[in-house]
């Protein structure tokens, strides 16, 4: 794709831009002002263009790499090119829909999770319990939960905000899935006490993980 399409990608998304949607955005690690629904807009005709995609990640602009990553090929990416993008990619939204949007749907997912999951960039790390909660959910085969319960318990109060939401995912889903384990999940989470006061809008279910767990298995005795 020529630089005249970026060009004209980025000049849509400049005029997107709303200054109050930057300022929340921004609270929370986005450096963006598009509203994701006119972003959306701006990629559906764009469709699947992996040479477009790829020019609009390199800008490093995060309006283009949300964009780039709606109208991306999951699978012509590599391992390292995975790799790469995770490491340069701080903002929440980005990192987000790089490993659910791309990394899950290509086949180097578990060879990254597996390289992820103890990284030092607690961020990395985030993506590597993100991938393993997917695993947790639907292929827990030859996953050692316990051994996952273990690391939860031993490490998951202080660790920094990424990689705690990710563990605490975790957690909630072998909770939720595994009801042989969900004693020891509940305990865990009651013990720790990770995002027990975190606010909550009326009709969401709380984030943390014994609220999260109980509420779930409710729903689903109940249906």
């Amino acid at each position: 794709m020529s630089d005249t399409t970026v060009a004209q990608v980025l000049a849509e998304l400049a005029a997107l831009e709303d200054p109050k949607i930057r300022e929340v955005n921004e609270r929370h690690g986005d450096d963006h002002g598009v509203n994701l629904t006119k972003l959306r807009a701006v990629a559906k005709p764009l469709k699947i263009q992996q040479d477009l995609a790829v020019d609009l990640w390199e800008t490093g602009d995060t309006a283009a790499r949300l964009v780039a990553l709606l109208i991306c090929r999951p699978k012509a990416f590599s391992h390292d090119d995975l790799d790469a993008m995770l490491r340069e990619s701080p903002q929440p939204k980005v990192h987000y829909w790089l490993v659910h949007y791309v990394v899950k749907k290509n086949p180097n997912a578990e060879a990254l999770r597996l390289a992820w999951f103890a990284d030092s960039d607690p961020n990395v790390a985030a993506a590597g319990w993100e991938l393993t909660t997917e695993r947790v959910n639907k292929r827990p085969e030859d996953l050692d939960l316990t051994g996952l319960l273990d690391l939860i318990e031993a490490q998951m109060k202080d660790a920094p905000d990424p990689l705690q939401w990710a563990m605490n995912e975790t957690l909630a889903q072998i909770g939720i899935r595994h009801p042989s384990l969900r004693a020891r999940a509940l305990d865990i989470g009651e013990r720790l006490e990770v995002l027990k006061d975190y606010p909550t809008a009326p009709g969401c279910t709380s984030p943390f993980a014994p609220t999260w767990i109980t509420e779930i298995v409710r729903r689903q005795e109940a249906s």
